[in-house]
């Protein structure tokens, strides 16, 4: 199984890099192929530029690289902060850049762009792993998870991913070693669950 590991945290020393390295060792040690992209630290461009907005258009190597490689994954996790209620910049622009049309969606013969989209990814799967310094009450209560709408429904969802796996771990800024060892260890179980062992 093909496992893409998209992680968007600038600080290397962030627990988003514990998580992401969390997952990429337990779906290597379940015998997948990973592939990890840590986008600060490939200085991902995330703005899109005019012409390349068109299904077809033509793209850098190392940008159709990534596309290939969402388009070939069986499974995708995704690693990144609440930040505003929202996915960082970065990873806002891998999503205008790298799931584009003809890649991971394409409308119906006739349908100008106005209508619902048909998924072409050929993952079943994806795990979205967050963390926050909101307490989950709080998140429900006042902002209504809003990361919960942009991944199920906005993005997999329209992309033909219809088993979304999402954790979120708050709060992280209060969090004590021990809990951070809970948090990897659950990481460790959801992915495990997501991607059974190959074979």
């Amino acid at each position: 199984m093909n496992v893409l590991v998209v992680l968007a945290h600038p600080d290397p020393a962030s627990f988003n890099h514990a998580l992401a390295a969390t997952a990429v060792d337990t779906a290597r040690r379940l015998g997948h192929r990973v592939v990890l992209h840590d986008l600060h630290a490939e200085s991902f461009d995330p703005i899109l530029p005019a012409p390349e907005i068109a299904k077809g258009a033509p793209i850098e190597p190392w940008l159709e690289r990534h596309c290939d490689e969402l388009a070939a994954a069986d499974g995708v996790v995704i690693v990144h902060p609440n930040w505003w209620g929202q996915p960082p910049a970065i990873l806002t622009g891998w999503i205008d850049r790298v799931v584009r049309p003809g890649v991971a969606y394409a409308f119906e013969e006739g349908d100008g762009g106005e209508g619902v989209p048909v998924g072409l990814l050929r993952a079943r799967t994806a795990v979205v792993i967050n963390t926050s310094n909101t307490p989950a009450a709080r998140e429900r209560k006042v902002f209504g998870d809003p990361l919960e709408a942009i991944w199920k429904r906005c993005v997999f969802d329209l992309c033909g991913v219809k088993d979304v796996r999402r954790r979120t771990y708050s709060v992280v800024v209060t969090s004590t070693p021990e809990q951070r060892a809970r948090w990897l260890e659950d990481a460790r179980e959801l992915v495990s669950s997501a991607f059974p062992r190959s074979g």
